[in-house]
């Protein structure tokens, strides 16, 4: 495709209540709203591509607020930040004021004096990460209408407790080019399932973003568990209403290999149970530490029950033509790998190594496309600028 393609879908779309909107939930957004991220996305990737620079801002600050590790997200959104001309500054929340009594409100408005956009991951307790995501552009909007700041920053949930958007995009980005386009995702099966993890804890996010948004394009998703590794109600049920309203299906099972029989998509991956997740952050809201180190031993003991859920080449030759494509939103636990025993065994993880870092390459472009929209109220029209400016990204000789 060339830019005018892009731009031509882009004008076709609704997506005027983009502009100056943040970016929580993918269930948050219409149809046409994410199909203009994916078109965005891919537009600024074919202008880099072509070594055309895509600096639509020449000053500002892209604020990363990490409250658990990471290292693809935290690059992605440090790349697209730079791809649109901003410069990244870290919150390194053990170096500021917040353990000495600064408040959510002060910090907020203190990092974003010239602040386009504020990427935060807070997943790590429920009920928690969302609010907390809210709280703080809430606190930088005020700031903004108060005249302390000269701009409203635009927010990016870069992974909460609820929702992993910018995860959730790129691996759907990257199905729909592995299947050709967006229509073409109609009717096909979607495993999404829990894996063994010999750790605890892990979020749930990324299972609830991908059933929450994977529903909306027609698919059949099944979401397998063993009993006991429920995740949000709620989500759930947001997963069926889409379901219904795309004309594909949601489906939960305890089987794993049930929902990799004939599956043409395959996304097996550890995640804690969603009560013990509560359970977890009511103790250290209570400061029992005794207690979490007490659950801590019951969850890994779970686990160990469930060995068995793990994707193997024996697995996969059940999935459709034995070629299903294998998702993972890195790092996986890797069988003689990184650990024992895990998620994958390393022989499918070699196999699809090269399509799985392709999928995680769409990330940078997904945050940036994000930012984009919400800065632009013609986004199309900067597209166009900047594919006739032609400005060159790397000068040739």
């Amino acid at each position: 495709m060339n830019i005018q393609e892009y731009t031509d879908r882009l004008e076709k779309l609704d997506i005027s209540k983009m502009f100056g909107e943040d970016f929580f939930w993918t269930w948050d957004k219409t149809d046409d709203e994410l199909e203009a991220v994916f078109t965005v996305a891919d537009a600024l990737r074919h202008l880099r591509e072509n070594n055309i620079s895509t600096k639509v801002f020449d000053s500002g600050l892209g604020i990363s607020i990490f409250r658990d590790n990471s290292t693809r997200t935290r690059f992605s959104f440090a790349s697209a930040c730079n791809l649109l001309g901003l410069e990244v500054q870290d919150l390194d929340e053990k170096k500021s004021q917040i353990a000495h009594g600064e408040t959510v409100r002060e910090t907020a408005n203190m990092v974003s004096f010239m602040a386009d956009v504020i990427g935060i991951r807070d997943d790590m307790y429920i009920g928690k990460g969302h609010t907390y995501q809210k709280e703080f552009i809430n606190a930088a909007a005020e700031g903004h209408k108060s005249g302390i700041l000269e701009q409203r920053p635009t927010l990016v949930n870069l992974q909460c407790d609820v929702d992993h958007p910018t995860q959730c995009m790129a691996d759907l980005l990257h199905v729909i080019h592995e299947f050709g386009g967006v229509e073409n995702l109609k009717g096909k099966k979607v495993a999404m399932s829990w894996a063994y993890s010999p750790s605890y804890g892990k979020p749930l996010s990324v299972p609830q973003g991908v059933i929450g948004l994977f529903t909306r394009f027609g698919m059949d998703v099944v979401l397998a568990h063993p009993e006991g590794y429920e995740v949000m109600p709620e989500v759930e049920e947001i997963a069926k209403k889409n379901a219904e309203a795309s004309g594909g299906s949601f489906t939960r099972t305890n089987s794993m290999e049930e929902a990799f029989k004939d599956a043409d998509i395959v996304y097996p991956k550890s995640w804690a149970p969603f009560a013990a997740m509560e359970k977890r952050t009511n103790l250290y809201g209570d400061g029992d530490f005794d207690g979490i180190d007490k659950l801590e031993q019951e969850l890994l003991a779970q686990n160990a029950e469930h060995k068995d859920w793990t994707c193997t080449e024996e697995l996969m030759k059940t999935t459709k033509d034995g070629k299903a494509l294998y998702l993972h939103c890195l790092p996986a636990d890797i069988s003689g790998v990184s650990c024992k025993e895990g998620e994958v065994d390393a022989s499918v993880f070699d196999h699809y190594r090269v399509p799985l870092y392709k999928e995680a390459s769409f990330k940078p472009y997904i945050i940036a496309a994000m930012i984009f929209l919400s800065k632009f109220k013609d986004p199309a029209g900067m597209l166009k600028k900047l594919a006739d400016q032609g400005k060159k990204r790397i000068t040739e000789l």
